[in-house]
Order: structure tokens, then C-alpha cells, then sequence
């Protein structure tokens, strides 16, 4: 498997892992079941997740066209980034891996939808999906923070990735979305079971991925940073 296609698989997973993670999970559930209670129909709550599925994707695309078409717009500072990242892809990996096995606490200001936000959502009917999306994207929880920054925008500045990648990632934190909203329209009496299943996956993909991002982190760092040939 070339390089690229790697980046393509770990900006979809970095996207899945993201929308499972606790913060988002929680915020995913509850904004489909807020708008759900208030269109009505099964058609409309299938409709809601799809808008809100499309707020999250285009929150996180334009945002992270922004910051890696930013950089990389800077030529001296694109060129040294494309030919020195892997010497600051391996210590943030390792630091980001740390982050995700919860070995340091990494805090960030809360977020709640005030009830004057929830009230002009709710006028908004089916469209408000949409903008709770952006909104509940936007508000970084510590684990999609690191994710997101520490992981996917390296990632895309080491591929001269402005929209691929930022792309697949908001593709990717979009598919458990859909899951959510067809349980939701369906009936939510499974949705507390898929919910704990979910909450067990994460757990040990977290895990997993942490270590792996340690490890490949040290392996970056020894051969890029000491010029150790492994």
C-alpha cells in the first residue's frame, strides 16, 4: 500500500474515531433525538441526520481547507514543512497518542447549546439539523481536538492534501451519523444498546490507535529526528 492510499484509510478512520469519541458521540445522539422529536416523521428524521451529517462534513472540510491550504499557500514555509514534517510527525504522533490513552489530561472549555440557541434551532424545523452540525463540530472536545489538529493536519501537509483528505475526514466522522438517525427514526428503543456497544468500540480503538501512534511515532522520531536506520 503506497503513502497516499495510507493517508486516505487513516483520514477515515481518524473521521470514525472522531464521531464515536464520548464528547461527540453524546452531542450526535442528542442532537438527531432534539430534532427528530420535532419533525415529526421517520422520512424527516432520516432527512434531519442527512442535514446534520452535511453540517458536520462541510465544518470540517472548510476548516481544514483553511488551515492546510493556508500553510501550505506560504511558499518558504510549504516547502520546509513538505521536507522536514516526518521530523514533526513522529513527536506529535507520539504526543497525540498520549493524549488518546488518556496518560495526560488534556482539557478544553465546554460546550452547551444554550436554550435560546435550542429554541432558534427548533424554529428552524428540519434545517436546524444542518446548523446544529457546524456548531457541534466546531466545538472541539479534547480527543477530536487532538485527532484533528495533532493528526489530520499534519497528515494533510505532508500530502499536499487542501481537500482530499480534510474531505474523507468529514466523510468519515458523518457515517455513524447515519447510523444514529435511522435508529432514531426507526424507534429508539435499541438506541441505548447501540450506544454502549459503541461506547466499548471506541474505548478500544482509542486504545489501539493510541499505541499505534506511539509506536510509529517513535519510529518516525528515531529515523527522522536521530537519523537512526532501522
Amino acid at each position: 500500500m503506497d503513502s497516499l492510499s495510507l493517508g486516505i484509510l487513516s483520514a477515515i478512520w481518524l473521521g470514525i474515531l472522531t464521531s464515536i469519541s464520548p464528547c461527540p458521540l453524546a452531542t450526535n445522539i442528542a442532537a438527531i433525538s432534539y430534532i427528530g422529536k420535532r419533525v415529526g416523521t421517520p422520512r424527516m428524521v432520516l432527512l434531519s441526520g442527512l442535514l446534520y451529517m452535511l453540517g458536520r462534513m462541510l465544518a470540517y472540510l472548510v476548516l481544514g481547507i483553511i488551515m492546510v491550504a493556508g500553510i501550505l499557500s506560504i511558499p518558504d514555509l510549504s516547502y520546509y514543512l513538505q521536507n522536514h514534517i516526518n521530523q514533526f510527525l513522529g513527536p506529535v504522533l507520539i504526543l497525540v497518542g498520549i493524549f488518546l490513552l488518556e496518560l495526560i489530561p488534556l482539557r478544553l472549555p465546554g460546550f452547551g447549546l444554550s436554550e435560546n440557541m435550542q429554541n432558534r434551532v427548533a424554529g428552524y424545523g428540519v434545517w436546524g439539523a444542518g446548523l446544529l452540525g457546524i456548531i457541534f463540530a466546531l466545538s472541539f472536545c479534547p480527543v477530536s481536538a487532538a485527532l484533528f489538529f495533532g493528526s489530520l493536519v499534519p497528515l494533510s501537509i505532508k500530502h499536499g492534501s487542501r481537500f482530499l483528505l480534510p474531505s474523507l475526514y468529514g466523510i468519515g466522522t458523518a457515517l455513524p451519523v447515519i447510523l444514529f438517525a435511522f435508529v432514531v427514526a426507526m424507534g429508539t428503543r435499541y438506541l441505548g444498546a447501540i450506544f454502549n456497544k459503541l461506547t466499548q468500540f471506541e474505548k478500544w480503538a482509542r486504545r489501539i490507535t493510541g499505541v499505534i501512534f506511539i509506536l510509529v511515532g517513535i519510529y518516525y522520531t528515531l529515523i527522522y529526528v536521530f537519523g537512526i536506520p532501522l
